[in-house]
């Protein structure tokens, strides 16, 4: 255990910049995600094609196939950026099919005489998704939202193997590859930072089901 404590600081860099990551993705994805799953349940077909074909083939598309394409393939396309941005887009990319299924099933559940009445009253189909529909299906899927949001940390250390620095991966990098540390406690002391993060967003999500349950 002393590897851990003597490198207190260099963990709580890690521990920081993992929730930077997190963060971002966490709001950029949400966001696409709620866009994508309104292509999906759009009356206008080639929008309700747009977001098929991208949740059809991002969510069948293994995350390090991703992140491979935005970390080496943009740049051999001349889109030059830092590895913390293409990590973040990438696993942005990811984690929105995956919202979007979540949100598109939010959708689903809502009863049908909602967005009818909302259409009589001369609501366009945008208007009625978002003042009447999303927020009924928002506060339907937190769950499976928070499942979502705990993967998508667990998914950041993937990014941190594609060259992203200053979190908890990068620290296993630098302690065991770098100084030569050993990987046991090492890798336990990154397993206990994720751990500080997931633990609490799941009773974050918890709360927030029972706060917000829908009644029905």
């Amino acid at each position: 255990m002393d590897v851990i404590t003597d490198n207190l600081g260099l963990y709580a860099d890690g521990l920081l910049g993992t929730l930077k990551i997190c963060g971002l993705v966490a709001v950029a994805a949400l966001l696409l995600g709620i866009v994508l799953a309104g292509f999906r349940v759009s009356p206008v077909p080639p929008l309700r094609a747009v977001g098929t074909a991208y949740v059809t083939l991002v969510r069948n598309c293994p995350l390090t196939i991703v992140l491979f394409a935005f970390a080496f393939g943009l740049p051999e396309a001349g889109v030059n950026g830092s590895y913390f941005t293409f990590g973040a887009v990438g696993l942005t990319i990811y984690t929105a099919a995956f919202v979007c299924e979540a949100v598109r099933s939010g959708i689903g559940a809502v009863e049908a005489g909602q967005a009818e009445a909302a259409r009589s009253i001369g609501l366009t189909f945008g208007q009625s998704l978002r003042l009447v529909v999303l927020p009924q299906a928002i506060r339907a899927v937190i769950p499976p939202l928070g499942n979502v949001a705990i993967a998508m940390v667990k998914n950041s250390a993937i990014v941190g193997a594609f060259g992203v620095g200053g979190e908890l991966y990068s620290v296993a990098s630098t302690l065991n590859g770098a100084r030569g540390e050993p990987a046991l406690p090492v890798y336990s002391g990154v397993v206990i930072g994720y751990l500080v993060i997931i633990i609490p967003a799941g009773l974050l999500v918890l709360v927030a089901e029972k706060r917000f349950r829908v009644t029905r």
